[in-house]
């Protein structure tokens, strides 16, 4: 008996029924995005110190350098609040003409951190006398930070939502965040003082030092969707 007969399948057929079969289309959508920021207090100090010489052997380098390293050790353990951590050291020849090795240099480092300004910068003063100042930089405490962010985040979703409504009542239609997508940022901080402008001094003086502030930002950027 033959086979009752079958219409033969259409890509357009295919189609118009994945479309009848799929939801009603979505509203009008709208791009969006705001920023906002916030002032966090440079509340946490970081340093780094370093000892640095040149000599005719290495063994003869790294007994002057770590002695260095050593004394300000020493000195550094009589402040409390400040946290110490040795840094980088570095070894490598200098060389002379004809790519001959001439004598040696190395350099060793501590970073300084502390949330007590004065207490740094009365040690910075102390270690200055033998030893070189890197760089010095303020910059907010992970906490402080972290209290700007939030404020700053909810700032900047009350100002997408401040735009939301404006657009949508302009159109005369309600709306609905679609998606939303939340970002910080912040300036890092610039050094205060770099090695070229800290010299060795003689003498035990306080840095001085000023703590400022730092702008974290947030920024939202999404989608609302349009009512009928």
């Amino acid at each position: 008996m033959p086979h009752p007969y079958r219409r033969p399948s259409s890509p357009i057929l295919a189609l118009l029924a994945a479309l009848l079969a799929a939801p009603a289309m979505a509203g009008t959508t709208l791009d969006l995005s705001a920023e906002a920021s916030r002032p966090a207090a440079n509340d946490l100090v970081r340093a780094t110190v370093f000892a640095e010489a040149s000599g005719a052997t290495p063994g003869e380098l790294a007994r002057k350098v770590n002695a260095q390293i050593a004394d300000g050790l020493k000195t550094a353990k009589a402040y409390a609040g400040v946290k110490t951590q040795s840094g980088g050291t570095h070894t490598y020849p200098v060389y002379a003409k004809g790519n001959r090795v001439e004598s040696w240099r190395m350099r060793s480092e501590l970073t300084l951190e502390s949330g007590d300004a004065g207490a740094l910068s009365e040690l910075l003063g102390k270690l200055q006398t033998s030893l070189g100042v890197a760089n010095v930089a303020m910059l907010p405490a992970p906490e402080t930070r972290k209290k700007a962010e939030d404020e700053a985040m909810l700032d900047a979703v009350a100002a997408f939502k401040a735009r939301a409504k404006l657009l949508a009542d302009a159109m005369g239609k309600p709306y609905r965040i679609k998606q939303l997508s939340v970002n910080t940022n912040s300036r890092m901080p610039v050094p205060m003082f770099r090695a070229a402008a800290m010299a060795m001094s003689a003498e035990a003086a306080p840095m001085p030092i000023e703590g400022g502030e730092s702008q974290v930002a947030a920024s939202v950027s999404g989608q609302i969707e349009l009512g009928d």
